[in-house]
C-alpha cells in the first residue's frame, strides 16, 4: 500500500493513521450540521477521539488489504475533506465506490474536483481499477454537477437504496470507466 500522499495543485490527498485522529475529530465536529443531510445519524460516540482513532485503525487494515483507500483532503495542515474509495473488487470486475465530502467553509472553490480527480487518477494508473461508482441522492445537485464534470455517467436509479440522516433514500447511480485500460 502507498502510504505517500497525492499532491495537486493545492491539495494533498493523505493517508490518516490513528495518530491523526484529532485531525479528523476536528474535520468532524466542524462540519457535523453541514455533513448531516448526507450521512447516516450520528450518535456522539461517533465524534469522540477514541472512536476516530478506531476507525483510522479499521480504515488502515482495509486498505493494508487492498479493499479500499481512504484519502484525508488537506489544505497545508488543515483537514478539509475526505474522499474515500471503498469496496474494491479485483477479478474479472476491478472496480470501487466512491465516497466525499468538503468542509461547509470550502465549499464552491474547487476543491473537490481537484481532490476526487487526483484520486480517480491513483485508482486508475496505480491501482489498476476499470471502474469507479458513485451514487448520490437526487437533491444533491452539488454532487450531480461535480460527477458530472468528472465524466460519470448516470447507470441507473436505485429506490430506498441507503439509510440517509435516518431515512431509506433512493439514490441515482452513476459510473466512470477507465478508458485507457
Amino acid at each position: 500500500m502507498n502510504k505517500q500522499a497525492i499532491a495537486t495543485t493545492r491539495l494533498q490527498l493523505r493517508v490518516l493513521m490513528p495518530e491523526h485522529a484529532t485531525m479528523l475529530q476536528a474535520y468532524l465536529l466542524e462540519n457535523r450540521a453541514h455533513l448531516a443531510p448526507w450521512e447516516p445519524v450520528r450518535d456522539e460516540d461517533f465524534f469522540s477521539l477514541e472512536k476516530c482513532e478506531e476507525r483510522l485503525h479499521s480504515s488502515f487494515r482495509l486498505m493494508e488489504a487492498g479493499l479500499a483507500m481512504h484519502f484525508a483532503v488537506c489544505l497545508d495542515n488543515e483537514m478539509i475533506g475526505i474522499c474515500n474509495f471503498s469496496n474494491i473488487v479485483r477479478g474479472v470486475f476491478h472496480a470501487c465506490h466512491l465516497g466525499y465530502a468538503i468542509a461547509e467553509k470550502r465549499q464552491g472553490q474547487g476543491y473537490m474536483q481537484e481532490a476526487v480527480q487526483a484520486g480517480i487518477a491513483h485508482m486508475f494508473q496505480q491501482q489498476g481499477l476499470h471502474r469507479v461508482m458513485a451514487n448520490y441522492v437526487p437533491e444533491n445537485l452539488r454532487s450531480a454537477v461535480l460527477l458530472e464534470r468528472l465524466g460519470f455517467e448516470k447507470e441507473g436509479y436505485a429506490r430506498s437504496y441507503l439509510k440517509i440522516n435516518g431515512v431509506w433514500r433512493d439514490h441515482i447511480l452513476t459510473a466512470l470507466v477507465n478508458s485507457e485500460n
